[in-house]
């Protein structure tokens, strides 16, 4: 008979993040659980129960964003009526956020139960202390209360430490669909020149391209500026969408960069691969990262990456062997890690090489999936 984990998140399929896809990518690959997931509604018409992969997902709340604010109440009973807690040995929370508190409450309905904390948070930590406001005492309870700690970099698990909890974190990183960004690279290779056409670009741009949410936290304002200091062959290629777009894009006109940027706007997972493959360089100069998946995708696609000392980055970006580094809120540092790339052909071909082989080695998901079956096991046991 499989085990049974009850999960807690704030949201899951089809409101998604870099969380819940981690999420998904290691739960399809651990048929040895059972795993009900339990979030808030959020949005208007998703069902109160589906099962998505592996996992039966419940929802509670009334279709709104303030079911995210419930979650904590309801989460915990919904769970506790719904599941036979007979079989029950972990309560797994995605992030000490809204999920975190909703096990943290289940817990202390459930006093056994076990608890295992996954920290995928990438936004700056006093982003966190702040929102929590008055229940900083309880965010704290998040942290002692649980039996194991999941954090996706050594930037993460120092936090855990910091926030009470008593073990040793576990570093696991989030992976990468290393076949889906390697599979038709060559085919895509052999039509860079019409993919590049179609998205503006000629044949002498160099094309520095970032994939992020559209946030102050990500330094998309810093890409832009760098684009001043580099000659006008040098162009932004921008994906994805957010809460700056319109001042990015009001930026741009200020500074007389529009005619070098192309902003692609949000694209689906499976349509990076190809997009990627159109640029020469990734960047994102980021003031926070909880790990950078967005960087470990753009390596194994075969870009030389560009980034800040910041967060979870450290852990695989070495400067000089898998990337080169570049300061936060500084574009002139931008510009001079891409002319260091361009004016080292030996250079970029090592980033290249060394930063796919790493991300092969270490960041497949089949690989991460096992580790967390392995200490899910361990709280189990």
């Amino acid at each position: 008979m499989q085990a049974k984990i009850i999960i807690f998140a704030t949201a899951y399929f089809p409101l998604v993040g870099g969380a819940e896809v981690a999420m998904k990518e290691v739960t399809d690959r651990l048929s040895g659980w059972q795993f009900d997931l339990f979030c808030a509604r959020i949005k208007p018409g998703l069902p109160d129960m589906e099962k998505i992969g592996n996992v039966t997902v419940h929802r509670v709340g009334f279709g709104h964003p303030v079911d995210k604010y419930l979650l904590p109440i309801l989460g915990p009973l919904v769970a506790r009526q719904t599941v036979d807690n007979t079989q029950h040995a972990t309560v797994w929370s995605l992030m000490a956020s809204y999920g975190g508190f909703a096990a943290l409450v289940y817990t202390w309905m459930r006093p056994q139960t076990k608890m295992l904390l996954t920290l995928q948070e990438g936004d700056p930590l006093e982003h966190y202390a702040k929102r929590v406001g008055w229940f900083a005492f309880l965010h704290r309870r998040i942290f002692e209360r649980a039996d194991a700690v999941q954090a996706i970099s050594t930037f993460l698990a120092s936090w855990a430490k910091t926030m009470g909890f008593k073990g040793h974190p576990k570093v696991i990183p989030n992976g990468v669909d290393i076949k889906q960004f390697t599979d038709n690279r060559q085919h895509t290779t052999d039509n860079r020149t019409e993919l590049r056409s179609r998205l503006g670009f000629v044949a002498q741009d160099i094309v520095i391209i970032t994939v992020s949410r559209l946030s102050l936290k990500n330094g998309i304002d810093d890409l832009i500026r760098s684009l001043a200091h580099l000659a006008s062959n040098f162009k932004a290629l921008i994906v994805g969408e957010g809460e700056d777009r319109e001042r990015l894009a009001t930026l741009a006109l200020e500074l007389g960069l529009t005619s070098r940027i192309v902003f692609l706007g949000f694209k689906s997972h499976d349509e990076l691969p190809e997009i990627l493959q159109a640029a020469d360089i990734f960047c994102r100069p980021s003031l926070s990262e909880g790990l950078g998946n967005a960087f470990l995708e753009a390596m194994v696609a075969g870009l030389p990456i560009i980034g800040t000392p910041v967060g979870g980055v450290p852990d695989f970006l070495q400067d000089g062997e898998t990337g080169v580094w570049c300061r936060s809120r500084d574009p002139v540092s931008i510009a001079q890690a891409v002319m260091r790339i361009q004016n080292e052909p030996e250079l970029r071909a090592k980033l290249i090489r060394q930063g796919a082989a790493l991300v092969r080695q270490r960041y497949g998901w089949d690989k991460i999936a096992k580790q967390i079956d392995e200490l899910l096991h361990s709280l189990v046991t």
